[in-house]
């Protein structure tokens, strides 16, 4: 049974990626998630897998070193796949040193407890012995408007403290594949949606306010461009690259889903009027009225695109999710999940780790 290490499983992504392994795996693998749930991870991601055998959840922060060598030595790691990380922009505007701990220390911390569990005497590693590196699109900067695309040779340009810290983690990682021949790759993707995304991102944020008539925040003129990329689509890519990547290779992974910001927005509120009952009085209350322009945030990239040509060629992957059919997917999920995204907004989630593990 291969042991795989998640970090930051309780996120986002990191959850969707939990999900699709047991779909995929079942009993063939053991997982074992580190999170420290800070705002955005959220247990109740996971209430669907907490009660397998082959699943263990592990509260612990990625910068305690003593923690993470101990899940190290109790465990045969076969696999880590690293997603923990402050992730939103407008918070490391804020707040710019706590991105640098999380996203810089972490992963270093990550990397080392790693490297002394896998490292031969001889200063080759196990066999089988794997670490992903989970990265964004937003490292390398911004694109202008003219149909050109990210690809794994464009210089790392960063403009945010997120991106920034981003940008060092993987460089660290790169300097590990470099220095020690660390068994490793690095993904960059684009932006993620679907469900168990943290409401205040745009989407699940757009969601969110459009069913309980709120206002919709958008910044500047609205027509900044991002590359979406479905969840599980990602989760898929995540794993064929674990399974098929060269080692000590970096694989774009985007969507092939530009759109620009407003254009999301409208596409959002078209979906929710076509998919609310003429009963549901909610439908009254969604309306592009709603729309809000707002000062634009500082440093705010214009357009990103990827261009995942080397993961197809080289693994066969590719996104299966146009935005129209992921987007009601994500939308018919939040109708199914209410409770999950009222416990979100009101906090209430973070009671869930006291109630069932203390």
């Amino acid at each position: 049974m291969r042991t795989y290490l998640v970090t930051g499983g309780a996120g986002f992504i990191g959850s969707n990626y939990i999900h699709y392994m047991f779909r995929k795996y079942g009993e063939q693998i053991r997982i074992i998630n580190v999170d420290a749930l800070t705002y955005a991870g959220n247990l109740e991601n996971l209430k669907a897998v907490e009660e397998l055998p082959n699943y263990t959840f592990v509260k612990a922060d990625i910068c305690d070193k003593e923690a993470i060598a101990k899940i190290f030595a109790e465990n045969d790691i076969d696999r880590v796949v690293h997603f923990a990380a402050e992730s939103h922009v407008d918070r490391s505007i804020r707040n710019p040193e706590v991105f640098v701990q999380t996203n810089v220390l972490g992963t270093a911390v990550m990397l080392n407890c790693a490297k002394a569990a896998w490292e031969l005497p001889d200063g080759t590693f196990k066999e089988g012995k794997k670490f992903l590196h989970v990265s964004t699109d937003e490292v390398y900067g911004s694109l202008e408007e003219d149909g050109t695309y990210f690809y794994e040779t464009t210089p790392y340009d960063p403009h945010s403290p997120y991106s920034a810290s981003k940008a060092s983690s993987d460089m660290l990682v790169k300097a590990y594949m470099d220095t020690y021949k660390f068994p490793a790759n690095i993904t960059n993707c684009s932006n993620n949606y679907g469900p168990y995304q943290f409401p205040e991102k745009l989407i699940p944020l757009i969601i969110n306010n459009a069913l309980n008539g709120k206002k919709l925040p958008v910044y500047g003129d609205g027509k900044n461009v991002r590359d979406w990329l479905f969840v599980e689509d990602h989760a898929k890519a995540i794993d064929m690259v674990q399974e098929q990547g060269r080692l000590f290779e970096t694989y774009n992974v985007g969507g092939h889903n530009e759109k620009q910001n407003i254009e999301i927005i409208n596409i959002i509120l078209e979906t929710l009027q076509e998919m609310l009952p003429d009963s549901d009085p909610r439908k009254a209350l969604v309306s592009k009225d709603l729309i809000t322009y707002v000062a634009d945030r500082k440093g705010h990239d214009r357009r990103y695109a990827i261009a995942p040509d080397k993961i197809k060629a080289e693994i066969g992957w590719y996104p299966e999710t146009m935005f129209k059919d992921g987007i009601k997917k994500t939308i018919a999920w939040y109708f199914e999940n209410e409770d999950w995204m009222k416990n979100v907004t009101s906090g209430d989630y973070q009671k869930y780790y006291n109630e069932m593990y203390k």
